[in-house]
């Protein structure tokens, strides 16, 4: 009898120190999981400071193209522009409050596989501000000097077309090389050796998301392991 009883309290503490080991396990995974996500979020902070940036330049712009094209009604070269610097304002405001949006609507209490989601949703919608709102700074950077003339009625078409077409010029060619060596960038990673991606430069300022993204997918493999 006595070794019965024994042999009952022997398996209750056996029992009872599994489901201690268990606990302990999942505590130690969800601070695994927090630490990681913590780091996740901080990857996106700078992203999110440059994009609240972004948003003040765009007003700046539109208040630039406003001023530009209301004061050069019977000027069509910098009132051409200073639309093109109001429209471009406005593109720098949507996309950037779009970018902050996706960026701060992160639930990181929800399951990985729906955060891995968000991630790349925010990823799209920044690479698509980035051709809009960066790289065609090669090209808009001529219509912001045009502007500023503007707003004293300084008509550079007129004044001084050498420099209009030379810095026409200019932007071309920085905006071609600039697109080549984004592409290049995306290239030689794809062929190159399997690093994961967030190790990579692509040359599109995504970097810090990718971090993000290899981040998570540690998580996910910590959790179906």
């Amino acid at each position: 009898m006595e070794s019965t009883m024994e042999l009952d309290e022997l398996k209750l503490a056996w029992q009872s120190l599994g489901r201690q080991l268990e606990r302990q396990q999942d505590l130690q995974w969800q601070l695994l999981r927090d630490r990681k996500l913590d780091r996740v979020h901080g990857q996106l902070r700078p992203l999110v400071l440059g994009q609240a940036l972004q948003l003040l330049l765009g007003v700046g712009l539109v208040v630039l193209g406003i001023a530009c094209w209301s004061r050069n009604t019977d000027a069509p070269g910098p009132f051409a522009a200073g639309i093109a610097v109001h429209v471009f304002g406005v593109a720098n405001i949507i996309l950037a409050a779009m970018t902050i949006s996706r960026a701060t609507g992160i639930d990181y209490a929800a399951p990985v596989v729906s955060i891995q989601k968000q991630i790349a949703r925010l990823l799209q919608v920044y690479l698509l501000n980035g051709t809009v709102c960066g790289l065609s700074w090669w090209l808009m950077w001529l219509p912001v000097t045009i502007a500023f003339a503007g707003l004293g009625r300084v008509n550079l078409f007129q004044q001084a077309p050498s420099y209009i077409w030379s810095a026409m010029a200019v932007s071309l060619i920085g905006f071609a090389g600039t697109g080549w060596y984004i592409r290049r960038s995306r290239n030689r990673a794809a062929a190159g050796p399997r690093a994961p991606a967030a190790t990579r430069n692509l040359g599109d300022g995504g970097d810090g998301i990718r971090r993000g993204q290899q981040l998570l997918d540690e998580i996910a493999r910590f959790e179906r392991d």
